[in-house]
């Protein structure tokens, strides 16, 4: 089986492929949330590495967040016109399940003013705490999983992507109309809609 994994939601650009239940590329770099321009040239790149057409894929695995909003944009686009256009089977996955992939514990993204989303694995992916937006509290259990810099210890994520799709290969593919960000908060345009509307 011939598998594209893509992630797009936090500060590190994630794109693999995946053979017979090996990588045969992957490409997991820090791109400062340019994700727009660096997307397709990468995405060009994995297939003629992998010596693949974008035809010869069976499935789409791509992160629909929480995260960057416009980030899990970018990613959720190109694995939507794909899906749809080839007709291969999608499935999502959190992006915090992901951070949490290589060193279990809990994942964190900062989302400012002292929130947080976040999200506890244990060592085969199983939730122990829900995916969530949050005050960042000492009640979230460590270890602490980030990309982002905070003022207590936290480890940077080490991405195991092979234990990731091993969890989710036989999920059932979904209605790829109804594949959507998952946000887990509002955008700020929306909040001060809301906030306008209420006062």
């Amino acid at each position: 089986m011939k598998y594209l994994f893509i992630d797009t939601a936090t500060t590190n650009l994630v794109v693999a492929i995946i053979i017979n239940g090996k990588i045969a590329y992957m490409y997991d770099n820090n791109d400062n949330h340019d994700m727009s321009s660096k997307m397709m040239p990468v995405l060009y790149e994995a297939f003629e590495k992998s010596n693949l057409k974008p035809t010869d894929i069976d499935k789409i695995f791509v992160v629909n967040g929480p995260g960057s909003f416009t980030g899990i944009r970018v990613g959720l686009t190109v694995a939507k016109t794909m899906a749809y256009t080839l007709n291969i089977p999608i499935v999502t996955i959190s992006s915090l399940e992901v951070m949490a992939s290589g060193i279990c514990g809990t994942a964190l993204i900062n989302a400012r003013r002292g929130y947080v989303f976040a999200g506890t694995y244990d060592e085969d992916l199983n939730v122990l705490y829900k995916d969530c937006y949050v005050l960042m509290n000492g009640n979230l259990e460590k270890p602490y999983v980030s990309y982002d810099d905070f003022e207590f210890e936290t480890m940077k994520p080490k991405l195991n992507i092979l234990k990731v799709i091993l969890k989710h290969e036989n999920d059932e593919p979904m209605n790829v109309h109804k594949v959507n960000p998952n946000y887990l908060k509002l955008t700020e345009a929306e909040e001060k809609f809301n906030h306008d509307r209420e006062n």
